[in-house]
């Protein structure tokens, strides 16, 4: 059974298709970039699949359930769509701290998580001192918390250095080491193609490709197979 399914899905805001009739499968224990430019549809289908956007049409499952069905799904999926989402005014811990109480999640967890995104030492900095790339380490620490089966992450290289962003490599190669399956949308083509091991493109919220890279590429550089694909660049 595949990880995460969307089927069929079409999401319209004002007449307009962000997402239209797109379907897709993301199988168990692999490694998936969700690829395409700037207002493809990628974030519009994130964020249906988790349940912050209603379908217009069509369906999504993680884990063969709705996400909003699943049992626990702190603990089943890690979500990172956004690093804006906590509080300034609290430290990195008590930010994650919430979110262990919300999810009914053992505290221990919160230090174990900031040692596993290099945070440690900013336990107790009130996150508006934080840099983005910092807020990003923080998003991923805060997914998780609930040590899930699924990652789905939004961008996650944003507003990390040279240095962070190779850190963030290592750091999708361990957890799939672990066998947790990752559905990462990225512009950091040249990083993806070391780590995934298939991808799904979209372009103008329709399905352009989706298999594994190698099959895709057809022994061309990814970026090169997905300007041919997209017939255009990555803004």
């Amino acid at each position: 059974m595949a990880a995460i399914v969307f089927r069929g899905l079409t999401k319209t805001y004002r007449g307009t298709h962000a997402v239209d009739n797109f379907s897709a499968e993301v199988q168990p224990g692999r490694v998936t970039g969700f690829l395409g430019p700037n207002g493809a549809g990628k974030s519009t289908a994130l964020r249906c699949l988790v349940a912050l956007a209603s379908p217009t049409k069509g369906r999504t499952r993680i884990l063969g359930k709705r996400y909003q069905a699943l049992k626990d799904p702190q603990k089943r999926v890690g979500v990172v769509l956004d690093s804006r989402g906590f509080h300034p005014g609290l430290t990195a811990y008590q930010n994650l701290r919430v979110l262990t109480t919300m999810g009914a999640i053992d505290k221990a967890r919160i230090d174990e998580v900031l040692a596993e995104v290099e945070l440690s030492e900013a336990r107790n900095k009130r996150v508006k001192g934080f840099s983005l790339g910092m807020k990003q380490r923080l998003s991923l620490a805060s997914a998780l918390l609930g040590s899930p089966e699924v990652l789905i992450l939004d961008e996650p290289a944003n507003g990390l250095d040279p240095a962070g962003i190779a850190w963030l490599r290592s750091f999708i190669k361990g957890q799939a080491d672990r066998g947790v399956t990752i559905l990462v949308s990225s512009h950091q083509l040249a990083e993806l193609e070391t780590i995934v091991d298939d991808v799904i493109i979209i372009n103008k919220g329709k399905l352009i490709a989706s298999g594994p890279v190698a099959e895709i590429t057809g022994g061309e550089r990814l970026e090169q197979a997905f300007l041919r694909l997209t017939g255009g660049g990555l803004s």
